[in-house]
This record gives structure tokens, sequence and C-alpha cells, in this order.
């Protein structure tokens, strides 16, 4: 095997740090103020943490939701940078601000009118000592302050998809880095009430929260009008959001797969979390531990898998084919390596982390088996996930939603949903069993990266 085609030269590296390394730094900073935040939150207690992890998992459906809306234009928005056409950009930030704006007000009525009932879905299994009325408080506590923040996300994420696709993701960075200093400073005033707050809990944790996303979002959106030379796709483009149909529609058919895909892959998600909830709320508890420790990791190969879709998507673009698919490869391998090491890291610290957790002794045992298992499965995730994006960046928008959330609701939900309710497997043993079936998934992806049925440019000059 000739393993020179799975490592770049120190240009490809470069190439390749410039734009992931910043969305590293920007993720990372702000997933480990989150670790922070849920530490903050965990000390206070259990039904704290759980309530805000429960509600956190909701919204993510959201979060992906808009990602999903947005991604589908962003295929358009790298390819239209690589031909260097303004006015096709100009074009793609319209249909996100639309599609993002749809699903924002959809969001928001879903989650004013059925909050008890979502909540209280995930806590239907043991107390195991705790107070499950108590966490369905908090929940709606926290939810109620964090539906005023998702105007901000929602601009958020068409403000910085776009600029990362035209190669600048340095500003978003540093607009993240302020904003989560932001929050960390204003949870540790209002979650314990120092220096005169008052001290208010999870309804601190929320409003940190919700301040931060307006201050990251303020950021963004200056910079980017007050940068119009650079920028000169965002001049005029709010003057009118009328798209011309023919973009409109191919827009639509390429980001509609992936718009259904992130809301069924993040609807899986929770019910997966849901399944492994009915083991009890120290399992609701131990896995918000987990998952934020394994957030603060697995930026690497969310960062990659954005270069994937930047640095292919603009090669397709420029009609380079053969040369996108080469760096592809290098990109894939590199991911893959990288998450190794993490994985290392994960497994050594493993042990250590749940201690800082004021909670149960049972939460804090089933935390540490689930970030060994998620330890154990980052580099197959990191492959999987650069799969995706690859595909993706070619506009295989349809086989992306067949690979991703077709085979989560037609094969790892089914067998989670009756394993959960028909066997005693502990909640570990069902997140494992659900993480092996995507050896499956690695197979197919394995095959159609490289037989190259994503090579393809799809964007033309604007008129």
């Amino acid at each position: 095997m000739n393993f020179n085609k799975f490592i770049g030269n120190k240009a490809f590296y470069k190439h390749t740090l410039a734009i992931a390394l910043p969305i590293m730094i920007q993720n990372g900073i702000t997933n480990f103020v989150s670790m922070l935040d849920n530490i903050m939150l965990g000390r206070v207690g259990t039904e704290q943490m759980s309530g805000v992890a429960i509600v956190n998992q909701l919204l993510m459906i959201y979060y992906l939701c808009i990602f999903g809306g947005v991604a589908g234009a962003g295929i358009f928005t790298a390819q239209y940078y690589g031909t260097k056409d303004n006015e096709g950009i100009r074009n793609t930030v319209r249909f996100k601000i639309l599609i993002s704006a749809f699903l924002t007000v959809l969001a928001f009525i879903i989650f004013t009118v059925f909050d008890t009932q979502l909540i209280t879905s995930y806590l239907r299994g043991g107390s195991d000592g705790g107070d499950l009325s108590a966490a369905l408080h908090y929940g709606r506590q926290y939810l109620k302050i964090m539906l005023v923040g998702l105007l901000p996300f929602m601009m958020l994420q068409v403000y910085t998809g776009t600029l990362r696709e035209c190669n600048e993701t340095v500003v978003p960075m540093k607009a993240g880095i302020v904003a989560v200093f932001v929050n960390l400073i204003l949870n540790y005033l209002l979650i314990y009430g120092k220096f005169g707050f008052p001290k208010l809990g999870v309804v601190g944790a929320a409003l940190a929260t919700v301040t931060a996303r307006y201050t990251e979002s303020a950021i963004v959106i200056i910079w980017t009008h007050k940068n119009k030379d650079k920028h000169k796709y965002i001049v005029g483009v709010y003057k009118k959001l009328l798209i011309p149909f023919s973009l409109f529609k191919k827009m639509v058919i390429k980001g509609l797969p992936l718009l259904v895909n992130e809301t069924l892959w993040s609807g899986g998600m929770a019910t997966l979390a849901q399944c492994y909830s009915i083991r009890g709320l120290s399992v609701v508890a131990g896995m918000n531990i987990a998952n934020t420790i394994y957030n603060v990791f697995n930026i690497v190969f969310i960062a990659m898998g954005d270069a994937v879709a930047i640095i292919v998507g603009q090669l397709l673009g420029a009609d380079k084919l053969k040369e996108a698919k080469e760096t592809d490869t290098k990109l894939i391998a590199f991911s893959v390596f990288s998450c190794v090491i993490i994985s290392i890291i994960m497994l050594i610290i493993a042990p250590l982390f749940p201690r800082l957790y004021n909670t149960t002794p049972q939460a804090r045992s089933v935390a540490v088996q689930f970030i060994v298992a998620q330890a154990l499965f980052m580099p197959q995730n990191a492959f999987i996930h650069a799969a995706y994006f690859t595909l993706r960046s070619g506009g295989k928008t349809i086989v992306t939603f067949l690979f991703d959330s077709v085979f989560m609701w037609a094969l790892s939900i089914p067998v989670a949903f009756i394993a959960s309710r028909y066997t005693n497997l502990p909640a570990v043993y069902l997140f494992v069993l659900v993480q092996l079936l995507d050896i499956i998934k690695c197979i197919i992806g394995f095959i159609l990266v490289k037989n190259g049925v994503w090579v393809k440019k799809i964007v033309t000059k604007s008129q």
C-alpha cells in the first residue's frame, strides 16, 4: 500500500490548519467554558444539572436543524467562492436567512407549547434518590430563558457559516472567545450570587448563555458589514430577499435532504438519549457529565469536517477535481489519526473528571463508563464525520441523508429501543451496541468516498 497518498506536504498541513485550527480554538473554548458552566451547575445539585442537560438535548434538535438549513446553501457558498462569484454568495446568504427564520419561529412555538411534555419524556426512569419533579421545574425555568437566545443563534450561524466558507475563520473565533468569557463570568456571578449579584442557579446560567450569544452575534455581524471591501457579497444583501428561481430550486433540492437529515439525526440522538435515560436519573446525570468532556475533545473531528467541506468544496468549484479527491484522502487520514491521540487522552482522564461534580457515586460511575466508551469509538466517529462532509461537498445530499439519519432510524434506534425496553442491559452497554452498528456505516462511507461519486462541480456563473 502506498502510504504517501494519506500524508500531505508542509503546504497541505499549513493550509488545513489555517482553516481548521481557528474553528477548533473557537469550538474548544466554547465547549471548555460550557464544561465549566456544567461543572458549576453540577456542584449545585443533580436535579439542576439533569434538568438543564435535558433541555440542552432538546435544544440541540433546533441547533442542528439550523445547521442543516444553512448547510445546503453553504455547499453553494464554498463553490461560488471558488469561482469568485459575489452575487452567487449574496443569494446563498439570503436563502440562509429565510430558512433559518422559518425554523426559529417553528421551534419557538413547539418549545413554548410542549415544554412540559418534552422534558418529562426523559424523566420516566427511576429517580435513583433524585427528585424528578424538581428536575422538571429547573428544566422549564432554563428553557423559557434560552428561547430568547434563538434569534442571535440563528443569525450567528448564517454569518459565521458564510465567513468560514469564504476562508474567514479567525473573526468567528475571536467573537467566540469574547462570548465564552462573557458567559463564564456571568455564570459565576449569577449562578452563585457573587459580588452582590442575585443567586439565580439555573436561571442565572440561562441568562449568562443568552447574553453571550447576543454579544457574539453582534461582533460577527458588525465586523462583516464594516469590512465590505473584503466581503463584497454583503453589500446590498438586505435590499431584497428575492433569489433567482433556478438557484433557489437548486438550493432547495440540495439543501432539503440536509435539513431533513439534521432534523431526523438530532431527533434520533434525542431519542437514543431517552432510551438510555430509562435506566434512571443517575444515567441522565452520568451521560451529561460524559457528554460535557466529550464535547471538549470532539472539536478535532468536528473542525476537520468543516475543513473538508470548505477545502474540497472550493477545489470542486474551481474545477480541480483530481486535486479535490487527493486532498480529501489526506484530510480524512489526518482527522482519524488526530482522533486516535485524542482518544488516548480521554481514556487517561476518564476516572478523574467525574469527581469534579457534586452528584451521587452511581452517577459518577456511569459517567466514567460512558467516557471510556466514547473515547474508544472516537476514531470511528472521525472517519464517519469526514466521509459525510466529503459526500456533502460534492452535493450528494440524498446520499448523505441515507448514510446518516436513515441509517439511524432504520437500525440504531430500533435496536436501542428494543434493548432498553426488553432487556436489562446497563445504559453504557446500550451505547456500545449502537456504536458497533456504525461499523456498517464506516464500510458504506469508505466505499462511497473511494468510488468518487461526490467528485462534481455543481455551480455555474451567476448572471
